[in-house]
């Protein structure tokens, strides 16, 4: 949904979805940061009801376990990153949630669906060699009409949260009104809606790009994973229903992604290849 490619091809009155397809791997650790995310056309897609192939990377799902392989070649510098990921899911979430909502004036033109709130996930790699295993999580983001038709930016996190996990998602649209999704999931997939604490704003990354989340006490930034022109994915230290969590993190400024300026750098980090 990131894709300048695409973005340009709609400017010009076209762009099939399918043509414009990647698979976004990034590894974090202490030999450096690898990043994957070659957009490929249609003819490298290949989907059924439990395989979706792109490229020389795959996703099948079994039933019970989601088992990535991937095979990709990292920018800006050329590395290899091979390796297979399982994420086996705690319990399914089937409700998706609308972003848009008509009584605040949206459109009800995108979904949001938290698949697996909580799962088991192990890494192995081939390329660079290890591993890793540990709680992670599975989500999905529908749409009818581009991103930045709809909103100005969002703030999203999600903790673990005893046996299950919660998440706050709050897009803010383009006429600045907000919509914050703030749910607690237990480990048998049931879900609650809790009211959200006050807004805590967190410091603006080297791109002055906003943050903030919503906590009940202070909260600050452990790491800054990702920081981009319009993007941002950090570790917070924070505080929610009474308990002391550590949070994963994005900020999306979409007024700075629409930017004529961050399309253009976008293809030094999104190379295209036909297949």
């Amino acid at each position: 949904m990131f894709s300048p490619y695409y973005a340009w091809a709609r400017r010009r009155g076209g762009g099939e979805p399918t043509n414009f397809c990647a698979v976004n791997a990034v590894l974090y650790g202490a030999g450096g940061k690898r990043w994957a995310m070659t957009e490929r056309g249609a003819a490298a897609l290949q989907r059924d009801a439990t395989t979706l192939s792109i490229g020389p990377s795959s996703l099948h799902w079994d039933g019970a376990t989601l088992t990535i392989e991937l095979d990709e070649i990292c920018v800006p510098i050329p590395r290899r990153l091979r390796g297979t990921i399982r994420l086996r899911p705690s319990a399914l979430h089937e409700r998706a949630y609308i972003l848009d909502p008509a009584h605040l004036g949206g459109g009800e033109q995108h979904r949001w669906q938290p698949i697996a709130p909580r799962a088991r996930v192990e890494v192995a790699l081939d390329l660079p060699d290890g591993g890793w295993q540990g709680d992670g999580y599975f989500d999905s983001n529908s749409g009818d009409i581009p991103l930045e038709r709809s909103f100005a930016s969002w703030q999203w996190s999600r903790a673990n949260l005893g046996e299950g996990a919660m998440v706050l998602y709050e897009p803010v649209a383009r006429d600045g009104q907000t919509h914050c999704l703030a749910l607690r999931f237990d480990g048998a997939g049931g879900v609650m809606a809790f009211t959200p604490p006050d807004i805590a704003a967190l410091p603006r990354t080297r791109w002055r790009v906003p943050r903030s989340t919503r906590a009940e006490a202070a909260t600050h930034v452990r790491q800054t994973l990702e920081d981009t022109p319009f993007y941002a994915r950090s570790v917070l230290s924070t505080h929610l229903l009474g308990s002391e969590l550590t949070a994963m993190h994005e900020s999306l400024s979409l007024r700075r992604f629409s930017n004529g300026l961050v399309q253009a750098m976008l293809p030094f980090r999104m190379p295209r290849r036909a297949r």
